[in-house]
């Protein structure tokens, strides 16, 4: 699963406003807001944000007592 720090930072680097991210999942900005900011979402919608995300070239990098983060392997394909 990935956080709510990720996700700002996975938008950040694709230059996604949090709209163009929830049009890309259809669903509601505020669904993307709240969980941006810690809130709950479904497993199932998380596994679709982490998705279109790495669809677009950004690989999550796990805890393992380094810290969390993000990073973009390709630049963002055109749209």
């Amino acid at each position: 699963m990935i956080t709510a720090a990720q996700c700002r930072a996975a938008r950040g680097l694709l230059d996604w406003t949090q709209a163009e991210l929830a049009q890309r999942l259809s669903m509601s900005v505020v669904s993307v807001r709240a969980f941006e900011k810690g809130g709950e979402m479904r497993v199932s919608n998380v596994k679709l944000l982490k998705m279109t995300f790495e669809h677009a070239g950004v690989v999550f990098i796990p805890e393992n007592g380094g810290g969390a983060g993000v990073r973009l392997l390709k630049p963002r394909p055109p749209e």
